[in-house]
C-alpha cells in the first residue's frame, strides 16, 4: 500500500536532526519550538511539591495564623503511579481520561524529551506511568503506588470558605517549598492566575498564499507539578486551557486527535506522539511550524492536518464516504519512504510465518504494538507531499470498514507474499491469487488521493498511480463524468474483488452512465 509495511522497523529508533532556518516574514516568531529534543528526559534534582495536602496547609496556616485552623485541608487528588504489564493495561489507564506521563511530575528536568524510561524497569518492558488521579478513586488491578495526597483548588466540588484566597495560598505553598523561582512575576500573573491560551499553526508553502493556518484538533497540554490543564485547538489552531496558572508550566503537544485518531510514537510503545515544548509563560505559548522548524513537529502537525482535513471531508455535505475506523492509529516512521495500510489495530491477521519471515525479530514487536496506518516520512519534507500520502492510507481505511476483515486479510496477504515472492516489486506483477483485491483497494486509495490533493492545490487532475498495473484513471475519468465519490465507494462492497466486478456492480448501480463506463474500461481493458 503506497509500498508495503517493510520489515525495517529499526527507523522507530533513528533520531531525525531539528533543523534551524531562516525566520519568514508576516511579523511572528518563528523561533518558539525550533530545536526540540527527541532524546529521553533527564531528570534533575527531586522538588518540594508545593500541592500536597501537607504544604498547603502550611502555606494556609503562615497566611492566615489564627484562622487557618478553621479549614481541614482534605485531598482532591492523589499523585500516584502505575506499571502496566501490558498495551491492555496501559490503554485502560488512558481510557480514564486523566493525564498520564512517563517521568515523575516533581522532579526538574535537566534535559527536555520526548519520553522517560525508569531505570530500574528492564529495557522492553512498559515504564512506570505518572497520573493525578481524584482522591476516591476506584484503582483497577494494576499494580501502583501512591506518591503524595494532593490539594488542587480548583478540584474542590465542596464547599470552601470564602474568606480564603487560594490563589494566595497557592502561590505561598510555592515559596515555602523553595519553588519560588517557578513563579511568574509578570503583572498580570503577580496578583492573580491566568488561563494559558494561545494558537497552534502551520505553514504550507504551496497553499493559503503560504500564511500560517492553525493545526487543527491536537491536544494542548501543561502542567505545572501534579496540577495539569489540556485543551483541543480548533480548526484555527485556537486554545485556551480550562485551569489557571500563576507558575510557568511545561508546554506540550500531544498527538491524540479530537476526531478519535492518534499519531505514534516516541520510540516508546505508546498511543499519541509528545512534542514537548519545554517551560513558558502561563499566559500561554503560540507555536508557528515550518519547514525550517524541528523535523518531527513539522511532519506530526502535518500528518496531523491531513487526517483532520480527511476525516472532516467524509462528512455528508462532501465527500459522502465513510470515516476511518474510530481509534486509528497512525504511526510515523521516519527512516522509511514506504507507507501502509495494515489496520492491525482493528483486528487484521497477517498469516504468522509470513509475517515473522517478513519482519523477522520485529515481529513481535508490532502484533504486540499494532498500528493501523504507516506513514514513511523519510525524504517527504514537503507538506504536500505528506498530505498526498495520508490521504491515500486514510482511503485505505474508509474501504476497510467498507468491506470487512476478511477482505482486508486477504488484500494485505496478497502484497506482502507479492512482495516476498517478486523480491521488492511494490505490488506484485497483478498475477498472483488474490490481486483483484489489491486492484481494487490501489485504484481507490489513488483516486482518492489524487482528487483531495486536486482539491486543495487546485491545477489538473494528478496521475497518482497510473504508473502500476491497476488503472486509477478509470475512476479519474468516472469523476469528471459525474460519478464522484460517494457514488464510487458506494459500489467497493465485499464481493467486489476484480475489475470485471468493480464494472459490474458500477453499470448496476448508475445504469444512465452504462456508455461512460464501458467505455472507460474498454478504454483499460486487460
Amino acid at each position: 500500500m503506497r509500498g508495503i509495511f517493510k520489515a525495517t522497523l529499526i527507523a522507530l529508533t533513528a533520531v531525525s536532526c531539528s533543523k534551524g532556518g531562516m525566520s519568514l516574514d508576516n511579523g511572528i516568531n518563528y523561533d518558539y519550538g525550533r530545536n526540540i529534543p527527541h532524546d529521553q528526559i533527564v531528570l534533575g534534582d527531586r522538588l518540594e511539591n508545593p500541592y500536597t495536602t501537607r504544604n498547603v496547609t502550611k502555606a494556609l496556616e503562615s497566611l492566615y495564623p489564627t484562622k487557618a485552623d478553621r479549614i481541614e485541608v482534605k485531598p482532591t487528588n492523589l499523585y500516584v503511579r502505575f506499571l502496566p504489564q501490558s498495551e491492555q493495561e496501559y490503554k485502560y489507564l488512558e481510557s480514564q481520561g486523566f493525564n498520564i506521563l512517563d517521568h515523575p511530575m516533581d522532579y526538574s528536568i535537566k534535559k527536555e524529551g520526548d519520553w522517560y524510561h525508569d531505570p530500574q524497569v528492564p529495557e522492553g518492558d512498559l515504564t512506570w506511568q505518572y497520573a493525578v488521579v481524584p482522591a476516591d478513586y476506584d484503582f483497577p488491578d494494576i499494580q501502583y503506588e501512591v506518591i503524595d495526597p494532593c490539594y488542587i483548588a480548583e478540584n474542590d466540588s465542596g464547599t470552601k470558605a470564602d474568606w480564603i484566597d487560594w490563589e494566595a495560598v497557592e502561590r505561598e505553598s510555592f515559596r515555602l517549598t523553595g519553588n519560588e523561582s517557578l513563579l511568574d512575576d509578570s503583572p498580570s500573573t503577580k496578583a492573580e492566575k491566568v488561563q494559558p491560551q494561545g494558537r497552534v499553526t502551520i505553514v504550507d508553502e504551496n497553499c493559503y498564499g503560504g500564511k500560517p493556518f492553525g493545526v487543527a484538533g491536537v491536544q494542548v497540554s501543561c502542567n505545572t507539578f501534579v496540577k495539569f490543564a489540556h485543551a483541543y485547538t480548533d480548526k484555527d489552531g485556537y486554545y485556551t486551557m480550562s485551569k489557571s496558572f500563576s507558575a510557568k508550566p511545561r508546554y506540550r503537544l500531544v498527538f491524540k486527535n479530537e476526531k478519535g485518531f492518534a499519531i505514534g510514537f516516541n520510540l516508546i510503545l505508546v498511543p499519541a506522539s509528545i512534542s514537548t515544548l519545554g517551560k513558558s509563560e502561563p499566559q500561554g505559548v503560540d507555536v508557528t511550524v515550518t519547514k525550517d522548524s524541528d523535523t518531527k513537529l513539522f511532519k506530526r502537525c502535518v500528518v496531523n492536518n491531513a487526517a483532520y482535513d480527511y476525516f472532516n471531508r467524509c462528512s455528508k455535505e462532501d465527500l459522502n464516504i465513510m470515516e476511518p475506523p474510530a481509534d486509528t492509529r497512525i504511526w510515523l516512521l521516519n527512516g522509511m519512504d514506504a507507507s501502509s495500510a495494515p489496520m492491525l489495530h482493528h483486528g487484521a491477521v497477517i498469516r504468522e510465518d509470513l509475517f515473522s519471515s517478513f519482519l523477522g525479530k520485529f515481529a513481535a514487536l508490532v502484533e504486540a504494538f499494532l498500528p493501523d496506518l504507516t506513514i514513511g516520512t523519510a525524504n517527504r519534507n514537503d507538506y504536500n507531499d505528506l498530505y498526498s500520502v495520508v490521504c491515500h492510507e486514510l482511503a485505505h481505511a474508509s474501504h476497510f470498514r467498507n468491506v470487512g476483515l476478511d477482505y482486508w486479510n486477504q488484500y494485505i496477504y496478497y502484497i506482502i507474499e507479492s512482495f516476498v515472492r517478486s523480491g521488492g516489486m511494490t505490488y506484485g506483477d497483478g498475477t498472483a491469487q488474490g490481486a483483484g483485491y489489491c486492484e481494487i483497494g490501489e485504484m481507490w486509495a489513488y483516486y482518492l488521493e489524487s482528487r483531495m490533493f486536486k482539491d486543495r492545490y487546485g491545477g489538473s487532475f494528478p496521475t497518482f498511480g497510473s504508473s502500476f498495473w491497476f488503472y486509477p484513471q478509470i475512476f479519474r475519468y468516472l469523476d469528471e463524468r459525474g460519478i464522484g465519490p460517494a457514488e464510487i465507494f458506494s459500489v467497493l462492497k465485499p464481493e467486489v474483488v476484480s475489475k470485471d466486478l468493480l464494472k459490474g456492480a458500477l453499470i448496476s448501480a448508475f445504469p444512465d452512465k452504462r456508455n461512460e463506463i464501458e467505455q472507460v474500461f474498454g478504454r483499460y481493458g486487460n
